[in-house]
C-alpha cells in the first residue's frame, strides 16, 4: 500500500485520463531474457478514472489494491485496502466495458464484506487487504497486517459471501517484532498474490524484511521475498528473492518523500510471472513498471535467515522490464492490481487498477491492454 499523501448499476461516466498514447498503440517485447518463447505483445485500449469520493450503496469506494477476472461471470472482483475505517473490509464486484475498440466504462455493481475467523466483519485497523485471486475452492486474499501493532500478515481463503474458510501458515521469519530485528516492515508486507497453472500459490512482500537489508533508495534496490505455497496444505514449499529496482525518480525538494516497491504479481505459466513495481516521488508523481520474472534457477531461500548476512550464494529470480507506463506517455496513479480478462467480444485483455488511498488528489484508475501474444 503506497500512501503518498451516480447509480451503481450504470456505467460511470467520469471520462478518460489524458495521455499521449493512442488507442491501438502496440507494445511488443519479443524475447525477454533472450527467450523468444517468453515474448509478450500488447496494444493499448485506454484508461478510465473514477474520482475519490464516489459512493456505492452509501459506502465510499476506493483503495482498490487487487483485481481478478471471474470467468464464470465475465466480471471482475477487486479488493479494497480500507482498514475497516470507511466501512468494514470488503471486495467489489465490477463490470468492465472493454472490447477490441477500447475501454468504455466501469460499473461498480456491489460490495461483499469480508469476515474474520468468528464470522464477523473486521474491526477497525484489524486487517489491511491487498491482493485477491480466485481459486477452485474460494477467494484467496492477503492482508499486510500491521507492523506497528505487531499484527501478522496473512493469506486466507474466503467464500463468495466473504466468510472465513481457512488460513495459510505464516513462516516464522515474516512475523513482526517489536525491536524490528526480523519480520515484516509496517505497510510493506503481503502485496502480491499469484496462482501458478500447476496449482501452487506465490505470495510476495512489497519490500525487504528487516533481516534482509534496507528498502529501495535512489542508489540501491532491495530484496523482497516470495513464498511458494502448497495450496492443499497451506504450508510453504520454497521462498525466493525478488530484486526490487532502485527508486527511479527523486522528489522535487531535498526533504521530499519517495519510495518504490513490489505491488502485485500474476502468473503467465509455471515459471514466468508478471510483476508491478511502483513508487511515488513527492512533487513529481508515480512511476509504474511492469516486469516479467522467471522462477527457474532461483535459489530456495526458505532456510536462509538473513539475506543481508548470509555467506551462501543466492540467485534471485531473473527479471526483465516489459513496459514503463510513464515512458509510454501515460500518467499512472498508484497502480496496485493486475489481471488477465476476456471481453464480451472475446478479446483477451490485461487490466490494471490503482489504489486511490481515499485521497482527494488521487483517483481510482483503470488501464486496459489487448493481449496479442503471451507465454503460457
Amino acid at each position: 500500500m503506497l500512501k503518498p499523501f451516480l447509480t451503481t448499476a450504470a456505467f460511470l461516466l467520469f471520462g478518460h485520463a489524458a495521455s499521449a498514447l493512442e488507442i491501438g498503440t502496440p507494445i511488443d517485447v519479443p524475447c525477454p531474457f533472450g527467450d523468444c518463447g517468453a515474448g509478450i505483445s500488447l496494444s493499448y485500449l485506454g484508461s478510465y478514472d473514477i474520482p475519490t469520493g464516489f459512493s456505492e450503496n452509501g459506502v465510499e469506494m476506493g483503495g482498490l489494491s487487487g483485481i481478478e477476472f471471474d470467468p464464470s461471470t465475465g466480471r471482475y472482483i477487486s479488493i479494497s485496502d480500507d482498514r475497516s475505517e470507511k466501512a468494514p473490509a470488503r471486495f467489489y464486484n465490477l463490470d468492465i466495458d472493454v472490447s477490441a475498440s477500447g475501454l468504455k466504462g466501469v460499473a461498480i455493481l456491489d460490495h461483499v464484506t469480508l469476515k474474520d475467523k468468528d464470522d464477523q466483519p473486521f474491526g477497525t485497523k484489524k486487517v489491511d487487504a491487498e491482493s485477491v485471486r480466485l481459486g477452485r475452492d474460494g477467494i484467496y486474499w492477503t492482508s499486510e497486517g500491521d507492523g506497528k501493532a505487531l499484527l501478522p500478515p496473512f493469506v486466507r481463503i474466503a467464500s463468495r459471501d466473504g466468510g472465513f474458510m481457512r488460513e495459510f501458515s505464516l513462516p516464522a521469519n515474516f512475523a513482526p517484532t517489536a525491536d524490528k530485528s526480523v519480520g515484516i516492515r509496517d505497510n510493506l508486507a503481503f502485496e502480491g498474490l499469484a496462482f501458478l497453472p500447476g496449482g501452487d500459490l506465490i505470495v510476495g512482500t512489497e519490500s525487504a524484511l528487516y533481516q534482509d537489508g534496507p528498502i529501495a533508495t535512489l542508489t540501491g534496490g532491495a530484496l523482497a521475498r516470495l513464498i511458494r505455497y502448497d495450496v492443499a496444505t497451506g504450508e510453504q514449499k520454497a521462498q525466493y528473492a525478488y530484486p526490487i529496482a532502485p527508486i527511479p525518480q527523486a522528489p522535487s525538494t531535498a526533504k521530499g518523500w519517495n519510495d518504490f516497491g513490489l505491488s502485485e504479481i500474476m502468473a503467465l505459466d509455471d515459471r514466468r510471472l508478471l510483476s508491478i513495481e511502483r513508487g511515488y516521488a513527492e512533487g513529481v508523481g508515480t512511476s509504474v513498471v511492469i516486469n516479467m520474472f522467471d522462477l527457474d534457477g532461483a535459489t530456495d531461500i526458505s532456510n536462509i535467515s538473513s539475506l543481508a548476512k548470509t555467506d551462501q550464494r543466492i540467485v534471485p529470480v531473473r527479471k526483465t522490464q516489459i513496459m514503463d507506463l510513464r515512458a509510454l506517455g501515460l500518467v499512472p496513479d498508484n497502480i496496485e492490481g493486475i489481471t488477465f480478462g476476456k471481453a464480451k467480444d472475446g478479446t483477451d485483455v490485461l487490466i490494471l487498477v490503482s489504489d486511490n488511498n481515499f485521497n482527494p488528489t488521487q483517483k481510482t484508475q483503470f488501464f486496459a491492454f489487448k493481449v496479442v501474444r503471451r507465454p503460457g
